[in-house]
């Protein structure tokens, strides 16, 4: 478990954790192991904020891990927002419409077309930004979201083809 409260994107250090006794039922799938045993999580960072005396496990890092738990064939997708500021109302988990926006022309009409509906966001680089884990200004604007095989290729470069923005849904 967690030995102190730990920021949004912390390299983790073994003194970070403690270990606890508990019973063995009530340890959770994918608890991390002591620092030394195989899959060490020695210099992993955690994907987001984590309160002292929380039990971690493998789905609390950045990495493949951000999609435990979502459904089989799910991709991990970067989007870049059109509107940076969007990456401040969100919270992993928070799920998101994913909307384009393209105009023809400079005086053209403009088209909106939603390209995914309620994908979970992932990742924000304000997630990360307490620890310095990545620089700031070329992670403007960016979200990491779950999307389905087909929604993941239509996200895909989405950018270059018009106006990414979200819209949050419940």
């Amino acid at each position: 478990m967690a030995s102190r409260d730990l920021p949004a994107g912390h390299s983790l250090a073994a003194v970070d954790l403690t270990v606890a006794q508990v019973s063995p039922e009530m340890v959770p799938a994918g608890s991390l192991s002591e620092p030394g045993s195989s899959g060490s999580w020695v210099g992993r960072h955690v994907s987001g904020p984590v309160r002292r005396g929380e039990v971690m496990t493998d789905a609390a890092l950045l990495g493949e891990e951000l999609l435990i738990g979502s459904p089989p064939g799910s991709q991990a997708v970067p989007l870049r927002l059109t509107d940076a500021a969007t990456v401040q109302l969100l919270r992993q988990g928070q799920l998101v419409n994913v909307v384009l926006s393209a105009s023809l022309g400079i005086d053209g009409p403009t088209s909106n077309e939603v390209l995914a509906r309620a994908v979970p966001v992932l990742w924000t680089p304000t997630l990360a930004a307490t620890s310095g884990l990545l620089p700031g200004p070329e992670m403007d604007g960016l979200v990491v979201v779950a999307a389905t095989a087909e929604q993941a290729a239509l996200l895909a470069g989405a950018s270059a083809r018009g106006k990414i923005f979200l819209v949050m849904v419940k």
